[in-house]
Order: C-alpha cells, then structure tokens, then sequence
C-alpha cells in the first residue's frame, strides 16, 4: 500500500479507511474483515475487493485512515487535485514531504515522542538500546520523495495472505 510505502512502514499491521461511499454518502470502513466478529465490532469491507480511488471524485474528498490499531496512527487523507498521467513516470509518485516516518512500532504519538527525547540524550539509560533498535541512527528531519520504493499492492497481498515469498 503507497501510505505504509511512503511512510516507511511495513503494513504487518492492521488498517483502515473510513471513507463516505460516493453513491450512498454512508461510510463505509474498509480494511481486513473478520471472519469471526464480535456482536459489537465494526465490520470492515474487504480492501483487497475495493479501490479507495473509486471513492475519491472530486479535489476536496477526503477520509480517515487508521494504521496499527495498538499504536494508532491516524491520519486523514485529502485529495488535493488530479493530474494528468505523465507518460515515463513510474506511479505512484511522492511529490512532496517532510520529516522522518516514525519509526513501525514505537509506541503511537507518545512513544514516538519518548523516542526522539531519547536519542537526543546520549547520557539516557536507553540511549543505547534505542539507537541499536533503530539500526544505529535516526534523523527525525530527514526526508527525501526520491528515497521511496513502492512496492506492488498485488504482490504484498500474495506474500501476506498466500503465504509465498517475496
């Protein structure tokens, strides 16, 4: 999925749109559906069956997207404008940006700033530890769109449902 993808993530959590349904004007919350709910739980529509673009119309649409339920990454997304297709231009295309993605399960909004107060302090007791977990170093500044790989949303879906290798 291209937010996981620009965001750095690596979409092994679970995840939501809430979105109005164009034909309906009702929301509809898509994502991975539960075989076995709880009377009381939402029900998801499966993503894998929908497109979120077929809900965007119009510049100005816009819908709640939710990543990592435990840490609770939430967003809202808003389409700004749409572009003509450029011809030799790989998509999707990140066009613009800033700061660092928190890193995948640090904790939600609150870890994440636990974290930078952290490894802004060498002589923390975690100093250490935290900075071998974030593989040694961490700009919480950096960003750069040239940097992002998107990956094939259908050969995720095969390797996280299908059980086949990358």
């Amino acid at each position: 999925m291209a937010i996981q993808d620009s965001m750095g993530w690596l979409d092994s959590h679970l995840h939501a749109f809430r979105i109005a349904n164009p034909q309906t004007g009702k929301i509809d919350e898509i994502g991975i559906p539960d075989d076995d709910p709880f009377d009381d739980e939402l029900i998801y529509l499966p993503g894998w069956e929908l497109r979120i673009a077929d809900y965007f119309i119009q510049p100005g649409d816009r819908c709640e997207y939710e990543y990592d339920f435990g840490d609770s990454w939430e967003h809202e997304v808003v389409l700004e404008g749409i572009l003509l297709k450029e011809s030799k231009v790989k998509y999707p295309k990140c066009i613009g940006g800033a700061q660092a993605c928190p890193p995948e399960d640090c904790g939600g909004v609150h870890g994440y700033q636990e974290m930078l107060k952290v490894i802004r302090t060498p002589s923390h007791e975690e100093h250490k530890s935290m900075m071998e977990w974030l593989g040694g170093k961490y700009d919480p500044k950096a960003f750069n769109p040239n940097n992002l790989h998107f990956d094939s949303p259908r050969k995720r879906w095969r390797v996280a449902f299908m059980n086949e290798e990358e």
